[in-house]
């Protein structure tokens, strides 16, 4: 391997394309970043008490900026840990050592500017980014430009391609930094220079009179949002951020649009009812079922898709764990399968979360709006009931209908899911203890088995209690409602504690 020093016209600098110089001036340079930050933090937090605090201003592209220092924090921490696990069984050298160093100054440096950046000069008056932090990445894109060509043209042993996507990766993010520093500028100054001095009051009155209707015209961002968005659920950003600022008020929720609101999925519940026969004769369980199963089939296959991603990703540690064990003790079956191991457990956690988040949001939004549609239709359906069929239901029973029956189909979403998803994990753990043990996974079969038959009983005991709470609440619901219907005649009659005791013992009936 020819050396780069060797190219050089003059020996005395060969040291500039030594990695162990390379870092240890990294990481010195990291090292007068935070001084230098701490004492400008000091300078600010000195003349802030003397006066008063500025209002804050927002810079552009200020967030961008707050998440790639951060970002690089992470990414440094992230380098040093793993740098670390790999090498200190192996023993430790100089270079090793420097890197270390480097790292973890850097985790620290990065971390400082995020403190820094967020405590100190969002409320500053200045018109752009303060004048360290643009030096600092103007210097930072240079050096890390330079040390990817380095890593590039100088072919290293062990730890080139670790030091190429960390130099390539500082370039980046240097790149943006140093865009942000030239082009990012302070937001609130133009906006009160350009406040009108007159009509103030007119404006403000005005800004308010919009602000209450701002609720009923603005649209949910969900509707419209991009994937991205609806991955990270940051189409929620907005609404968070206000609700930081001010306690949240009615006018400051968006409204649904038609898909989500039950103005748009009751006509769609109404068509597919009336379609199978329901408008015609009377509506059985299975017409209602199908019904509400096709009027949001779409959100009920999606959420079957991340939970069955949920549940995959949810068995990956433990498929892997016998995997990590054997490389731990020294097994290695191929080439960098510790990477690959810490690959899969990160890709796994990752959608794991997410999956769950989603999962579990879907099936709320389905709950919601099969809830939703179900009250629109028990109370036109009750608009529209004969004198002869109120004296077969009371209003006490409609009531029950809508307060908990209706409640209660709304939470079925919740478990919609179980069946299938309680045989595949079973499946799947007994997969993974016969690829461990062999065939005593059988016992752990049988084990299951007797398990999940031991539960039927119970489930049906349970089922016949929940039948009589039922039957006890609608009577109790009924004898309250004929008693606030005759409320006139009991006062006349001064029988409100009688009835009020039968109230009590249908009560404790219920709860007994």
């Amino acid at each position: 391997m020819a050396g780069l020093e060797a190219m050089l016209p003059f020996s005395g600098i060969g040291f500039l394309v030594n990695p162990t110089y390379l870092r240890a001036f990294s990481a010195s340079l990291h090292l007068l970043l935070l001084l230098l930050l701490s004492v400008s933090w000091l300078c600010k937090k000195i003349k802030m008490g003397a006066h008063e605090k500025c209002k804050r201003a927002g810079f552009l592209y200020y967030k961008q900026t707050f998440v790639c220092c951060l970002g690089l924090s992470l990414f440094n921490l992230a380098l040093c840990f793993l740098n670390y696990l790999l090498w200190y069984k192996n023993g430790w050298s100089d270079e090793k050592l420097v890197t270390l160093s480097d790292l973890a100054l850097r985790t620290l440096a990065w971390g400082a500017i995020c403190v820094y950046s967020h405590t100190q000069f969002l409320g500053s008056v200045e018109p752009k980014f303060p004048i360290l932090l643009r030096i600092w990445w103007v210097f930072y894109f240079s050096m890390s430009c330079y040390c990817l060509v380095i890593d590039i043209v100088k072919k290293f042993r062990f730890q080139l391609i670790q030091f190429t996507v960390s130099d390539t990766v500082c370039v980046i993010s240097g790149l943006f930094l140093c865009y942000s520093g030239l082009w990012g500028k302070n937001q609130g100054e133009e906006s009160i220079l350009r406040e009108p001095l007159l009509n103030g009051s007119a404006r403000v009155s005005t800004k308010a009179e919009s602000n209450k209707l701002k609720g009923e015209e603005t649209v949910t961002p969900f509707s419209n949002a991009g994937v991205f968005s609806l991955l990270t659920f940051s189409w929620m950003g907005p609404l968070i951020a206000l609700g930081n600022k001010k306690t949240l008020d009615l006018e400051d929720v968006p409204q649904h649009d038609s898909v989500n609101s039950v103005v748009g999925s009751f006509p769609i519940f109404r068509n597919k009812l009336e379609g199978d026969g329901g408008g015609n004769s009377g509506v059985i369980k299975l017409k209602l079922v199908k019904a509400l199963f096709f009027s949001a089939w779409a959100e009920i296959l999606l959420s079957a898709l991340f939970a069955l991603l949920y549940t995959l990703a949810s068995y990956v540690g433990p498929y892997l764990i016998n995997t990590l064990v054997e490389y731990l003790n020294g097994q290695r079956e191929f080439e960098n399968e510790g990477y690959f191991l810490v690959s899969s457990f990160l890709v796994a956690k990752l959608v794991d979360c997410l999956s769950m988040r989603h999962w579990l949001f879907r099936l709320q939004q389905v709950g919601i709006r099969m809830r939703a549609v179900l009250v629109t239709k028990i109370y036109h359906k009750a608009l529209t009931v004969s004198y002869h069929s109120k004296q077969c239901h009371s209003s006490g029973e409609i009531i029950n209908f809508i307060a908990v029956d209706a409640e209660r189909i709304g939470d079925f979403g919740w478990y919609m899911h179980d069946p299938w998803m309680v045989t595949l994990q079973v499946a799947l753990a007994l997969l993974i203890l016969y690829k461990n043990l062999g065939l005593a996974s059988i016992v752990a079969l049988f084990a299951t088995l007797t398990v999940m038959l031991a539960n039927v009983p119970l489930g049906k005991l349970q089922e016949k209690f929940q039948e009589k709470l039922m039957k006890s609440k609608d009577k109790r619901m009924k004898s309250t409602s004929e008693i606030l219907r005759n409320m006139r005649i009991l006062k006349l009659q001064g029988w409100e504690m009688k009835f009020l005791s039968k109230i009590v013992d249908l009560r404790e009936n219920e709860t007994g």
